[in-house]
């Protein structure tokens, strides 16, 4: 499956989209890398509290890959 995120809320919907299809609690999922439960609630949020570093961890978690290229010329529209 892929999805193309341009906000941070569309990158937090992704991750829960896809923890919850892989059926872990956000207890779990915080449970296999270390971290702690409210840091996968802020990843899942786009809070801006969350790291660079924890978002790897849970893309571990989850078994995905963060791909970057150049997006068209023009985007959907997007909120931030």
């Amino acid at each position: 499956m892929t999805t193309t995120a341009y906000t941070p809320r569309q990158l937090g919907q992704a991750l829960r989209g896809q923890r919850k299809s892989r059926q872990l609690t956000q207890k779990e999922t915080a449970d296999v890398v270390g971290l702690l439960p409210k840091t996968i609630s802020r990843l899942e949020r786009a809070t801006e509290t969350a790291s660079v570093k924890s978002l790897f961890k849970l893309l571990s978690a989850l078994q995905l890959e963060l791909v970057v290229r150049s997006r068209p010329q023009k985007p959907p529209s997007t909120e931030w």
